[in-house]
């Protein structure tokens, strides 16, 4: 089964390599549709592998933009796994909007935060209104496929584990 879930983190970072070509245009080029794999991820293989896939998306975003906020995205990278996570945990507990709410306000206002102090508020409310695009975007299409790809995958996982 560890090979199978391997597998398909594998699968949603390289889709999230595709997602973050496509670019929301914003103050930096690292907003993108590169979240929405973390969210299927997330969901269909839990909080850890919802986290990683977040993680690796960012950072793959970030590579393609440029690295616009340098060293700054290692912290956007953790903001987005720990969104993930918690994506991951209201979802799997049936509150498949919460989720999603949570996600797209966690990703778009308090994700950006520490970066009104590190670098400025004229930033901060600046980069908001695309997060927020760019979140709603990323969430909805996650919220569109994951009822439809659940049932593929769960047997891939069950035969995966019957297989061991």
């Amino acid at each position: 089964m560890k090979s199978m879930k391997m597998a398909l983190v594998g699968l949603l970072v390289a889709l999230t390599a595709v997602g973050a070509a496509i670019k929301i245009p914003a103050v930096i080029g690292s907003v993108a549709l590169d979240a929405f794999p973390a969210l299927l991820a997330a969901a269909l293989l839990g909080g850890p592998a919802g986290a990683v896939v977040g993680a690796m998306g960012h950072l793959l975003s970030a590579i393609i933009g440029g690295m616009p906020m340098g060293p700054f995205h290692g912290i956007i990278a953790i903001e987005m796994a720990i969104l993930a996570f918690v994506f991951a945990g209201l979802y799997k507990n049936g509150k498949r909007w919460q989720a999603g709410v949570v996600f797209v306000l966690g990703n778009s206002f308090a994700a950006p935060l520490p970066f009104m102090f590190l670098m400025s508020k004229a930033f901060y409310l600046t980069i908001v209104p695309s997060l927020l695009i760019g979140s709603v975007l990323n969430t909805v299409i996650a919220l569109i496929l994951i009822p439809r790809l659940a049932p593929l995958v769960a047997p891939m996982l069950t035969k995966a584990r019957m297989d061991r």
